[in-house]
Parts: C-alpha cells; sequence; structure tokens
C-alpha cells in the first residue's frame, strides 16, 4: 500500500510540473498598437494563441460619427467625419486617408469654381458643378483663431516669402519663440510650396512643411494644405476667385 501512494504521488508532481511548464515555459506575445495617433493597446494571447509572428495587430480604430451642417446658402448636407480628427494635438504619423483629394458629391448654388472652406470638419471643396466638388483635407486655425466669411484670392505665389505679422511676432517672443523678420521661400518655409492671398486679409491658403498637421485646428487662422494638395488647387484657380470659409 506504501509503495503504491508513493508511486501516485510522485506520478501527480510529474504531471503538476509539465502542466506548470506548458503554462508557463514561454510567455504569451505582447502586442502593442502601431497607431500613434491613438492610446497604445496592449494584449497578452492566452492558452492556444498562435505565434506571435502570426498573431494580427491590434489597432484602435478611429471612431466614425455623423454630423449635419448647414451652409449658409441654406442647403444641408451629412458627411462621415472621423471623431479623431477634431484632436487639438496632432503626432507625426501617416495622414488620415479622408483628407486625400477626391472627387465628391456636393450640391451646392455656388458656381463652378468657387472654393467652400468647412472649418468644422477641415475640409476644402473646390466646386465643379453639377452635384461634384474636388474635396481636399486641410488644416485650420486653432481655438481663438477662428474666423468665417467670403473673400476672394487677390494674389497667388510659387514658394512664398513668409513675412510674420507683428502680432505673431509679439505672441511668440512672449513665448520664449524668437521668428525671424522674413524668411525665403523653399522647403523648409512653413507657408509651402504655394499660397492663395484671401482679400485684404492676412490669412492665405497655403502649403505646409508639417503635413502631419491636416485635419487639424493648428495655424494662427490660415488655411493649410499638403504641398502636392495646394499646388494642384493652385494650378485650377484664378485671381478673383471667390473664397467662402464656414
Amino acid at each position: 500500500m506504501l509503495i503504491r501512494t508513493l508511486l501516485a504521488a510522485a506520478l501527480l508532481s510529474t504531471t503538476t510540473v509539465a502542466h506548470a511548464n506548458d503554462r508557463y515555459g514561454s510567455r504569451p506575445p505582447v502586442i502593442v498598437s502601431p497607431d500613434l495617433t491613438a492610446p497604445w493597446l496592449m494584449q497578452l494571447t492566452g492558452e492556444g494563441a498562435q505565434p506571435a509572428a502570426n498573431t494580427r495587430r491590434i489597432i484602435q480604430r478611429q471612431r466614425v460619427e455623423q454630423r449635419r451642417v448647414i451652409r449658409r446658402d441654406g442647403v444641408a448636407r451629412v458627411e462621415q467625419v472621423s471623431a479623431t480628427g477634431q484632436a487639438q494635438r496632432p503626432v507625426r504619423s501617416k495622414l488620415d486617408p479622408m483628407y486625400l483629394p477626391q472627387i465628391v458629391s456636393y450640391d451646392s448654388k455656388h458656381k463652378a469654381g468657387t472654393i467652400v472652406i468647412d472649418t468644422n470638419n477641415r475640409f476644402l471643396y473646390l466646386v465643379m458643378g453639377d452635384g461634384k466638388a474636388r474635396r481636399y483635407g486641410v488644416g485650420v486655425g486653432k481655438p481663438g483663431f477662428e474666423w468665417a466669411g467670403t473673400h476672394t484670392v487677390t494674389r497667388k505665389a510659387e514658394w512664398p516669402r513668409w513675412t510674420p505679422p507683428k502680432e505673431m511676432v509679439a505672441r511668440e517672443a512672449a513665448k520664449g519663440h524668437y521668428l525671424p523678420a522674413s524668411m525665403e521661400g523653399g522647403p523648409e518655409n512653413p507657408l509651402g510650396s504655394r499660397a492663395m492671398y484671401l482679400g485684404s486679409t492676412l490669412y492665405r491658403i497655403h502649403g505646409t512643411n508639417a503635413p502631419w498637421t491636416i485635419g487639424y485646428a493648428v495655424s494662427s487662422g490660415c488655411i493649410r494644405m499638403r504641398n502636392e494638395d495646394v499646388v494642384d488647387l493652385y494650378e485650377r484657380v484664378k485671381v478673383g476667385t471667390k473664397v467662402i470659409v464656414i
């Protein structure tokens, strides 16, 4: 009887160690979301998980909400808008594909060639007529620098020279940032590759050397576009083009 008891105990001990080794011999993989525009996600895969190389990455998907916008011409439209596009602090990462240029349905009373900028949803529309528009993603004025109105393109410039307004110079100096009196056009210039000046205002539709800011409220009131997009728009509009900012 004693011998049988000892053999049973030894067998139970061996089985327990084997199970423990199966469970803790190799740690389950840790998966981190590569989407740097969202909080990182971590997941520990449990029993029966596939090897890390074959494990699908967990990526936080952008929430999409439906928002109704009433334009000043009285025409209502509804668009799908990514909620993450409303964040105030952009991260250097890939541009949200919804901000890439595309042809969209756009019912409007404005004649073809008119530019309509929807600052709330971060889109610029070049009206094509026949219920269509060419849509671009833009960066807009940060809180305190929002504005709306109707102007015309009064001047166009390729690789424009940047002369910061005195108000901006004073504002940045108070933060310990000292801006140059002016900067020649070029890849490092914050106005980017093209600029279209709006009336007698200090505002412009221009390119940017920070394309990751498209879709965000980050400027001092100007409308930013990717350099390749502003070049495309620049070639399509003329001095005198009507610009409506809503």
